[in-house]
């Protein structure tokens, strides 16, 4: 699929008021993505969990207006306005608005609130750029036909829903385009739409993906990586001192770049055979490897800079400890960030939660931690 796929038909209503609501979760890179090009587009391929309990919860109330020269939107965080938010709303608008020529025909307020703790360290903007892209889409559903979207989606599912009814926009064309716009807002929110696992990145070994949008892995998962854990420890929650829109931009004349770009490509090639196979020892060694790779460029970056934390290796040092005395199949990664994705399989889920409680929860910030696992992405409210 081309750009030129996501632009719109002629709508053919235009409602007066209403308001959709979804969720749709953030996610965690097994194969990184750091270095893009274009609008939005990535260097590499990657691969990531979806997560299940860490998401975003948005409702998009919209009302018709006199089509204006400009967006007209108020966000609101936990019931309060947040207008420090509307900046990057408004650009996400402006790079989205050849495919939803409708948004400056409508007033929106836009609610949404986080089901981890805001500030928390924990980035936001894969789950509420999914969250919003989600609630746009739907409503582009409700122009182009006035079949309500949920209904559309039990009707398709039930095998009831007809080609007329839903046009293009059915339920997997209309992911598609979720996650084609959440990209405009969000690189990493691409890869939000479905899960267990997604792809974002043109790569030979995964049919169908694409550099517009995240596709669901359909590959073989081996029953060792099925309901997989990931419990997040909250070592720093401040803000990062380099933005990730920035360290994207380093990569640019980062000496080690082009090299880094082949070795991730690699990495999902070798991923899915692991993915198909269940080697634990593998795994781990590819996914540990991709996180410190990530930070290795951004200390290769010009300027350099660190956003590990002491407490980070500390806990990359205890996690390892712990695997060779146990001969548990642990293993962390990384964002960009300081915090620490523990990784393990669900039949080691209370011993491993055990040891987090017991000889890492003390080197978390307020020794906070979020239990989380595997999940299927987002989904209308």
């Amino acid at each position: 699929m081309s750009t030129s796929d996501f632009l719109p038909k002629e709508y053919s209503t235009f409602p007066e008021n209403g308001s959709i609501s979804c969720q749709s979760p953030s996610n965690i890179a097994l194969v990184k993505y750091w270095g893009k090009y274009g609008e939005q587009l990535p260097q590499n391929a990657s691969i990531s969990f979806t997560l299940s309990q860490c998401r975003t919860e948005t409702a998009l109330h919209f009302r018709k207006i006199k089509p204006s020269d400009h967006f007209n939107f108020e966000v609101y965080l936990n019931g309060n306005r947040e207008a420090s938010f509307e900046p990057k709303i408004k650009k996400f608008f402006e790079r989205i608005e050849s495919y939803m020529p409708f948004l400056k025909e409508y007033a929106f307020r836009i609610e949404t609130k986080n089901t981890f703790p805001h500030s928390s360290g924990i980035a936001s903007s894969a789950s509420g750029m999914s969250a919003l892209a989600v609630c746009l889409v739907a409503l582009e559903a409700k122009l182009c036909h006035p079949v309500p979207f949920r209904q559309a989606q039990d009707r398709l599912v039930e095998g009831q829903l007809q080609d007329k009814d839903f046009d293009r926009l059915s339920l997997t064309k209309a992911n598609k385009k979720a996650s084609f716009l959440a990209r405009l807002g969000s690189g990493s929110a691409a890869r939000s739409l479905e899960g267990p696992l997604v792809v974002w990145g043109e790569h030979p070994a995964i049919k169908g993906s694409s550099n517009l949008y995240g596709v669901k892995y359909e590959g073989a998962i081996h029953e060792n990586f099925r309901n997989y854990q990931d419990t997040i420890l909250l070592v720093d929650k401040g803000e990062k001192q380099v933005s990730s829109t920035v360290g994207h931009d380093l990569m640019n004349d980062n000496p080690y770049a082009t090299a880094r770009f082949k070795t991730a490509n690699d990495n999902l090639s070798s991923i899915t055979k692991v993915l198909e196979n269940g080697n634990f020892e593998a795994f781990i060694s590819l996914v540990e490897s991709e996180a410190l790779q990530l930070h290795g460029m951004m200390m290769a970056s010009k300027p350099y800079f660190i956003l590990m934390k002491p407490n980070t290796l500390e806990i990359i040092n205890r996690i390892w400890a712990y695997r060779a005395m146990t001969e548990s199949k642990v293993c962390f990664t990384l964002d960009a960030g300081a915090n620490v994705h523990v990784l393990y399989p669900e039949s080691e889920k209370e011993t491993v939660q055990a040891f987090i409680q017991n000889d890492l929860a003390d080197f978390c910030k307020n020794g906070e931690y979020i239990h989380d696992a595997c999940g299927l992405g987002a989904s209308i409210l």
